[in-house]
């Protein structure tokens, strides 16, 4: 195989494996077992944990506030005159990643003549978590988590919260194991 032929199919399996190993959205949810939502009507929605966006932070408010409001729920205006109280939590990260590019007949113990290149990519992985707590009796009945890559394209991210508050909630509220 020529030199620049090889070249390209190496560069071609490359972003095959780096499409793959791409970080995908993460999402799991976890609900107090037997409790019964039945009870809960109403909810307030607070930040408890900022990452330091205040106009994504309003933005991920409403969005939970929306997608709770769909699910049949009311906003009250109030933590005190709510059943429950929904507080969410953000934070992001920076990781790192090695992309390695061999050319030439080299590497893998193939023999011959042939060098390496490898570069570092860093991007930023966002964290939500969506605590509910029975307000009455202060303790946590349901968590939602999500983590995934974030873009630099606002509208994007908004997307990408979305489709994680679609997933967190798609089986909300969560039914005992006695009603199913």
């Amino acid at each position: 195989m020529k030199p620049t032929m090889q070249k390209a199919v190496l560069i071609s399996i490359t972003f095959v494996v780096l499409s793959v190993m791409a970080p995908a959205q993460k999402v799991q949810t976890q609900s107090l077992p037997n409790f019964d939502f039945s009870q809960l009507h109403t909810f307030f929605v607070k930040i408890g944990t900022a990452w330091g966006n205040p106009i994504s932070e309003s933005e991920v408010e409403k969005m939970v506030a929306q997608t709770l409001t769909q699910k049949g729920w009311t906003q009250a205006a109030s933590e005190q005159t709510a059943d429950a109280v929904v507080v969410i939590h953000g934070a992001t990260q920076e990781k790192h990643s090695l992309n390695t590019f061999y050319s030439g007949m080299g590497g893998w113990g193939w023999g011959g003549m042939g060098t390496a290149t490898t570069s570092t990519t860093t991007y930023k992985v966002g964290a939500l978590l969506v605590d509910i707590f029975d307000a009455r009796e202060h303790k946590l009945v349901y968590r939602a988590s999500a983590q995934d890559q974030i873009s630099d394209k606002a509208e994007k991210n908004v997307k990408k919260v979305q489709k994680a508050l679609d997933k967190m909630f798609k089986n909300f509220p969560p039914t005992s194991k006695e009603e199913k």
